[in-house]
């Protein structure tokens, strides 16, 4: 029997999307709603559904890595941005909002054009807790906050529809496209020494659950509004993160109030029978666990195969399917796949892919992470004497093109443009290339004799090393922290044959252990490059010869090499552990020496600080019937009220901040402000400090600025404890503002009043 589409009400624009959404579910049978149920979704074609498929990324362009995005001879490619990691490194927050737009622009031109979905499942914000990592690449680095604000910020530029950026029912706000934050949680050990995050169980307190590894994920759904959440392949204390529950529906749909879907990493259920062999459960009864716990969208094939027999076996009821069905349907919706484009998208297309603009934005984003490390006498900007200057080009990153632009990147097509770190040098003077290695792993020294010979030639040499896809990767952890193969040979020896300057640019997601660099008087300038994206060349150009002057800030610690040598990267707490004499990890909790601390970063001109006023004395009213909570001290001290819980505590009260930056140098320049608070001092393992705020502002040579920071009285100066609890400890806080010798710092008092 032919139906009438018209008089069905999941096709009635007018009414809600969870009525519509009900109306098409309650319609189909139960073998139709589980074909639905994994990225390839199938339809029904009696009621006129097409088939979808979920999977596409888009995680610094859009990608063709997942089946939902194609390239073709109308569309071979899309704009090529720096990885994350180096984004980040820009702190800029309105230049990670921005690339989310043009990503969501050229995703729905794709859409238009047949090519591509509406769901990408980008961005990564697990944060770096190892420096070991495959996939720090994809991330943006090892703090929460930086790594929330970056998936907020992101996730808005992706999905956000102009004037509908926050509406009273949240499941009925447009999205330009879906943004997907990943991977649900603790997730950061792919394959290191034969332990592999098929079968890994990460070990977590309840206190770096909640500190570390699960806010960014918060700010991503309760800031973001993302969605979707991806789970990802890793147990968490014993429990798979995609049958657990607790993280699933209680924490991400119940607690965070997610307005979307919850996806599997890919045949993350298979990980879960055959990996970790939970509970020794059949393929049956796992889809029963996985769908009870909350995880609508199976990316595999083990929701279509199993959950009819999940129900007909009683393992999980139809109307959790249902539920998981609502949900997808819902965000399908709000993107316009039931009834057309929403905001207008329906004009873009293939103009509106790898723009002039597009790839302009590439190339200011590699800009402004890019991070100067070294700079001895000035060496950079780079100037030569009259004539053209002869510049040897050395290494295995010299003639880069795909090691820039990094994983989930284009596969099968071609990428717009690509500027070589040779070819841009070449616009400055004459280049004499030598490689010096095969490749970056670098296995033996046959080419270094030639690239010395090269380099005594030269006005100036340029040194590119580094990493790429074949030594850190997604399933690829390192084991160390040092120059793969013989590229320190490489480096050493045409330092020490040097007369002219020697400038070393790294390119990497991990930080190496560089200390023979720094402390080589002949290598004058060292730049970290990340991977810059397609226009990388010449951002690094226009770093090095002074058209643009570098301001990025690594995101990231640097450790010395021994690092690895003090703990396993199984070892998951974050503060020390001193009966295995583990040193912590991250900024926050380790006080070691490093190579470089997180937030390190040179300048062409050099900056200073004062802080012109901040909110001081910080009193705060507590309800009538609220108690103080106690804390341990080092020197075993008691006082009146130590400390109250945030989430009773009316955190109303802004703490403003206003910082004055002077450009005391000669030139023009970009800054980052970074505002750490530090708690009272003598509070049982506390953080050494935490960033709250970080500004990216412009401030023209000789003049000042004042920068003003609005910060939450009880949120930003914050602990938690080890029992989980978020408290805001009374007495006197620190506000720094700025890194190392150059921070200032003011002293705030935080009272309570007990009505």
């Amino acid at each position: 029997m032919k139906i009438e589409m018209g008089s069905l009400r999941f096709c009635d624009k007018s009414l809600a999307y969870e009525v519509r959404a009900k109306d098409l579910i309650d319609r189909m049978t139960l073998e139709e709603k589980v074909a639905q149920l994994g990225d390839k979704a199938m339809g029904v074609q009696r009621l006129n559904l097409p088939g979808y498929e979920w999977w596409s990324e888009a995680l610094h362009g859009v990608s063709d890595v997942g089946p939902g995005t194609r390239f073709d001879q109308t569309v071979p490619s899309a704009t090529s941005f720096p990885t994350v990691i180096l984004t980040t490194s820009s702190f800029n927050e309105t230049l990670w909002k921005t690339i989310g737009e043009v990503v969501s622009d050229e995703a729905r031109a794709m859409y238009n054009l047949g090519l591509a979905g509406l769901t990408f499942w980008s961005p990564t914000i697990n944060v770096v807790r190892d420096p070991r990592w495959g996939r720090i690449t994809e991330t943006p680095g090892e703090d929460p906050f930086v790594v929330g604000r970056y998936a907020v910020n992101y996730v808005r530029g992706l999905q956000d529809v102009k004037g509908y950026e926050k509406t009273r029912n949240p499941n009925s706000r447009p999205l330009k496209v879906a943004a997907c934050c990943k991977h649900f949680a603790a997730y950061d050990v792919d394959n290191w020494k034969g332990v592999d995050r098929y079968h890994f169980d990460a070990k977590v307190t309840e206190r770096d659950m909640v500190e570390t590894f699960l806010e960014p994920f918060r700010m991503c759904v309760k800031d973001g509004d993302v969605a979707s959440v991806m789970c990802s392949y890793n147990r968490v204390n014993g429990i798979p993160v995609c049958a657990d529950p607790k993280l699933l529906n209680g924490t991400i749909r119940q607690h965070w109030n997610l307005n979307g879907y919850i996806v599997a990493d890919c045949d993350s259920i298979d990980v879960m029978v055959n990996g970790h062999k939970f509970l020794g459960d059949t393929p049956v009864e796992a889809v029963g666990q996985a769908l009870k716990a909350g995880m609508d969208l199976d990316c595999g094939k083990y929701y279509p195969n199993y959950a009819t027999a999940a129900v007909r076996q009683g393992k999980v009821m139809e109307s959790e399917i249902d539920a998981s069905l609502k949900n997808l349907f819902i965000v399908l919706m709000r993107l316009g796949w039931f009834d057309g484009n929403p905001g207008g998208y329906s004009g873009l297309g293939k103009n509106d892919i790898c723009s002039p603009a597009h790839l302009e934005l590439s190339a200011e984003a590699a800009r402004q992470g890019i991070v100067l490390l070294k700079n001895d006498n000035n060496t950079l900007p780079l100037t030569i004497g009259t004539g053209k200057p002869k510049f040897a080009v050395i290494g295995p990153h010299a003639n880069a093109t795909k090691a820039m632009i990094g994983n989930y990147a284009i596969k099968n097509g071609v990428t717009c443009h690509y500027s070589t770190p040779m070819d841009a040098i070449a616009e400055y003077g004459d280049v004499v290339y030598a490689a010096g290695c095969q490749g970056v792993k670098c296995p033996n020294g046959d080419g270094i004799g030639e690239a010395v010979q090269v380099s005594k030639q030269a006005d100036a040499t340029f040194i590119f090393v580094g990493l790429d896809l074949s030594i850190e990767a997604e399933s690829l952890d390192r084991n160390d922290l040092n120059f793969p193969g013989s590229q320190k040979e490489l480096i050493t020896q045409i330092s020490e044959a040097a007369t002219k300057p020697v400038i070393v640019v790294i390119f990497s997601a991990g930080g190496i252990d560089i200390s023979f660099l720094q402390q080589d008087p002949k290598v004058q300038a060292i730049v970290w490059a990340g991977y810059p994206g397609a226009e990388g060349g010449r951002a690094i150009a226009d770093v090095i010869f002074g058209k643009y002057n570098p301001a990025g800030r690594l995101p990231i610690t640097w450790y010395p090499a021994n690092y690895v040598d003090q703990l396993p990267m199984t070892s998951m707490p974050l503060r020390p552990v001193p009966e295995s004499n583990y040193p912590g990890r991250t900024y926050k909790f380790y006080n070691g020496s490093t190579i470089y601390p997180f937030g390190y970063g040179l300048s062409y001109t050099t900056f200073r600080y004062a802080i012109k006023s901040a909110t001081n004395p910080v009193t705060l009213n507590l309800a009538q019937f609220q108690q103080c909570k106690q804390l341990q001290f080092l020197d075993g001290r008691k006082t009146d009220c130590p400390a109250v819980l945030v989430d009773e505590t009316r955190c109303t009260r802004v703490v403003t901040v206003k910082a004055v930056v002077t450009n005391t140098g000669k030139r023009n320049g970009a800054h980052v402000v970074f505002i750490y608070s530090v708690p009272p001092s003598g509070i049982v393992r506390a953080p050494i400090k935490r960033l709250v705020a970080f500004k990216r502002v412009f401030v023209v040579a000789g003049k000042s600025q004042v920068v003003s920071f609005k910060l939450n009285a009880c949120r930003d100066f914050s602990i938690v404890t080890d029992d989980a609890y978020e408290l805001l400890p009374s007495g006197q806080h620190t506000i720094i503002v700025g890194d190392g010798k150059d921070a200032v710092s003011a002293q705030i008092t935080v009272g309570f009043n007990h009505n």
